[in-house]
Order: C-alpha cells, then structure tokens, then sequence
C-alpha cells in the first residue's frame, strides 16, 4: 500500500470511528430524553406542559403558580421532591394546589 492509500484508509477509519461515537451519543440523549414524568402542581403560570383543568386546551394554558391539574416533564425521579411554595410536586393531579401539603409560609 502506498502513502496515498495509506493516508485514506486511516482517513476513512476516523471518520467511521467518529460517526459511530456521533451515533451512540444520539442515542444516550434519545434514552435520556425518554427518562421523564409528568409531575403536577409544579410550573409556573403560562409555562405547563399541559393537562390546566377546565377551560384549557393545554401547553401553556395555565392561568395560575403550581397549578395541582397543570403538569410539567421533569426528569424521572424528581418529581415529588420538587418544593414549590404551595407544597411537593405529585405524580397524580390535585384538585386544589398545596391544600394536601403542609404550607411553607
């Protein structure tokens, strides 16, 4: 093999090393991505995902702070860790935000 042919296979064995590095990076953020739950009682008003309660068709629809039928993606896990000032975020709705919480004030 001469120098030319050398250089191209070492050329194209990078760029296939590096494609596939590429390629299972996009991958780990796919399954990182996927690693999320809806958490309600936690978004801000105007910034839920969706789920607002009566009267909303759903993103950004929320009308109040920590709405309990408004939920937000967070990563897995986190969810019922979240402190917000009217209580815990929970994995299921609450029908009046922060009542079933102990009050922060």
């Amino acid at each position: 093999m001469n120098k030319t042919h050398s250089a191209l296979a070492a050329a194209a064995i990078v760029g296939l090393v590096a494609g596939a590095a590429q390629a299972a990076e996009t991958m780990a953020g796919k399954a990182d991505a996927g690693a999320k739950e809806k958490c309600y009682g936690v978004a801000k008003a105007g910034q839920n995902d969706c789920a607002a309660g009566p009267g909303t068709s759903c993103a950004a629809t929320s009308k109040v702070d920590y709405d309990g039928a408004a939920w937000k993606m967070v990563p897995k896990g986190t969810c019922v860790t979240i402190k917000t000032p009217k209580g815990m975020g929970s994995l299921t709705p609450r029908a009046d935000p922060g009542k079933d919480q102990p009050s922060n004030s």
